[in-house]
């Protein structure tokens, strides 16, 4: 299933100028940063460690100029913005539903400097609420340095864990949890059932109670995130 979709289109590499342009995308982003804000973020963290790192400073100014709704002299990273797309070439970039992991289907047709922008450019213009969260998430990918897979979701989400992360773990938590736990969806359980169904849980969980010792990891960090969700959903608001 498709969860988020971006494409950019820049100038072929035999093309004496540089540009750019944003072109279809489906970007959700709630909660933020939402499915949107990791396939942007995505697309940043596969791109940076090829930029010329002169131009690092910039990416980082550049986020900071869009988020705050200010107007944008061109070029920058040495490419134009522009809506019309002819004769440009087309990377189009998608994030998936796998059924129990997300997968980013990145396709990297042109310059480093042309996807950030593109990912940049979309970000900035999102609407002013959901902005500021995909930004945020958009710093934290110019640091990631690694694989674009599980670590690199938790880090952008903010989620607890190094693990695989179903769509419906990052789509909505609360949901997620719920059933992790064995509560009916939608229902909302006394803070006294979570930790007690946490306990039994982490029991049957432990390879020492019969639980399988090479998903017992998993499993209980599962269980435990569940559990903080929960319990953090049912805090009375200060």
């Amino acid at each position: 299933m498709l969860l988020a979709e971006l494409e950019i289109w820049h100038s072929r590499p035999i093309a004496p100028t540089r540009r750019v342009a944003v072109g279809r995308k489906l970007l959700p982003t709630d909660p933020p940063p939402g499915f949107g804000g990791l396939l942007l973020g995505g697309i940043v963290a596969a791109s940076i460690d090829e930029l010329d790192p002169e131009l690092g400073g910039e990416v980082s100014r550049l986020i900071n100029d869009l988020e705050a709704g200010r107007r944008v002299p061109q070029p920058r990273l040495r490419h134009r913005l522009q809506v019309d797309r002819i004769g440009l070439a087309r990377s189009h970039h998608r994030l998936v539903d796998l059924g129990d992991s997300v997968h980013f289907d990145l396709e990297h047709n042109g310059s480093p400097a042309a996807q950030i922008l593109g990912a940049v450019y979309a970000a900035g213009a999102l609407p002013s609420g959901p902005r500021s969260g995909v930004m945020s998430a958009l710093r934290r990918s110019l640091r990631w340095r690694g694989p674009i897979g599980p670590a690199f979701v938790a880090n952008l989400s903010g989620m607890d864990g190094a693990r695989v992360w179903s769509a419906l773990a990052f789509g909505d938590p609360v949901a997620w949890a719920l059933d992790v736990l064995g509560f009916p969806d939608g229902g909302a359980p006394r803070r006294v059932d979570v930790q007690q169904r946490f306990r039994a849980l982490l029991r049957h969980a432990h390879p020492d109670h019969g639980g399988d010792e090479d998903d017992a990891a998993r499993r209980i960090l599962d269980l435990t995130e569940a559990r903080r969700i929960l319990l953090a959903a049912s805090a009375p608001a200060l």
